[in-house]
């Protein structure tokens, strides 16, 4: 692995430099050789009470989802590329907590990544790659991956390509929709039927073993799923869920229904347990989380009050608009309180209108496989007060993962920061 140190001090300096938030110790040496780095303290971020957050990385760039191995070796996806790579692997060798050797791998961008019977899958905005590991869950040959599936729909927008597995040897792929709302060029009226939904606006299902796939050896796992770019397999209830971003502006071509107001505060973000052939409703339907129901969206005759979709499955769980929920996962450590235990986080990416809350993550408590009620469990990455900004927004929560000692990692792709969250009983 080679080995970055002067690289490490600098990161940190830079993050220091632009935000004034923290201190740091040791910054300007060229070598963590002769002098020790260490993590900040990240006292900004809110939490509940025992629980505390670190910065452990900084300045990596577009930094996605992660995955963390059983050694806890990081694994980070890049949106855009670094040095021309797309991956950073990070490792603490002396286990004494701090990063003190990282590598840079891969040729490609993009945002998916896990850890599943012995590889780390990875994904581009076109496909999925794998890298075979060893028994300590390190990458073999990071320059030879195998290419699993390819031609995956890249329109630009949307684009991204979270994974998730199973335990049966299959792995999902989200496919999010290049069109906001699947309109007829240069009007308000939806195609129909939505053709971009034959391939994308889903999530689609290929084998985790099988090289060299193709799109059209994938089945459409679910669709109606506009852009699910939180996934996880939850495997105590084994079943898939998705996290998906809700549609944007309806007062453009509908101000007799719609304001401005219901555009920033609709539709909802939704939380979705995934079954083989359900349809989640996008473009046709959308969820108002204020009248809790399902609504025919205008460009297919609505209003704003007429209900649809009664084929369409209900979200398990609906969030204010527009928060952007970029990352989830079912937590299965034993750091922290049995209460987290089998439930959700979530990554907010962004903001909402409607609570003047955002760059967050949230939590969901799952009792005997239900969902109950959603709380904010790490606010203020934005680092300024939303309602009356004072300054720029810090950092974006994107991507989670678990540590092997159940502590919990957060990525921010804004300023390529890593936290780490963990807790102590007091």
């Amino acid at each position: 692995m080679q080995i970055k140190l002067s690289e490490t001090a600098r990161m940190l300096a830079v993050f220091a430099g632009v935000t004034g938030l923290f201190a740091y110790t040791s910054l300007t040496t060229p070598s963590l050789s002769d002098h020790k780095a260490t993590n900040v303290e990240a006292k900004d971020i809110k939490l509940p009470a025992g629980f505390s957050a670190e910065i452990i990385a900084a300045d990596l760039g577009a930094t996605r989802h992660i995955a963390v191995s059983k050694t806890g070796d990081i694994y980070v996806k890049l949106s855009k590329l670094k040095d021309g790579k797309g991956m950073y692997i990070l490792r603490d060798a002396n286990k004494d907590g701090v990063i003190d050797e990282q590598k840079m791998v891969g040729d490609y961008p993009g945002t998916g990544i896990a850890i599943k019977n012995g590889y780390l899958y990875s994904s581009s905005n076109k496909g999925v790659y794998r890298y075979k590991l060893n028994e300590k869950e390190e990458i073999i040959d990071a320059n030879n991956p195998e290419k699993i599936v390819d031609g995956l729909t890249d329109h630009g927008r949307d684009n991204a390509k979270p994974v998730a597995l199973d335990n049966n040897g299959n792995i999902y792929v989200t496919v999010g929709s290049y069109s906001d709302n699947c309109r007829q060029q240069g009007s308000g009226k939806g195609m129909s039927p939505c053709t971009i939904l034959d391939s994308a606006g889903g999530v689609w299902k290929f084998k985790a073993d099988k090289l060299n796939q193709t799109f059209s050896d994938g089945v459409r796992y679910a669709t109606g799923v506009k852009n699910a770019v939180g996934i996880d397999w939850d495997n105590k209830t084994n079943a898939l869920y998705v996290t998906v971003h809700g549609r944007g502006k309806f007062d453009d071509f509908y101000p007799q229904y719609y304001t401005a107001k219901h555009s920033a505060e609709l539709p909802a973000e939704t939380l979705y347990r995934l079954k083989e052939g359900d349809d989640a409703g996008w473009p046709y339907i959308y969820y108002d989380h204020f009248q809790n129901k399902k609504i025919l969206a205008p460009e297919y005759g609505g209003d704003g009050k007429k209900v649809s979709g009664e084929k369409v499955i209900d979200p398990l769980v609906a969030f204010p608009a527009h928060l952007g929920p970029n990352a989830m996962m079912f937590y299965s450590g034993n750091m922290f309180p049995a209460r987290y235990k089998n439930g959700a986080f979530i990554a907010f990416h962004s903001q909402s209108a409607e609570l003047h809350k955002g760059y967050l993550v949230a939590f969901v408590p799952f009792v005997n496989g239900k969902p109950g009620k959603w709380e904010i469990f790490a606010d203020n990455f934005a680092g300024t007060d939303l309602v009356k900004p004072t300054g720029p927004i810090q950092h974006r929560p994107c991507g989670l993962a678990q540590g092997p000692d159940g502590s919990l990692y957060v990525t921010d792709d804004l300023n390529g920061t890593i936290f780490r969250i963990n807790y102590k009983k007091k």
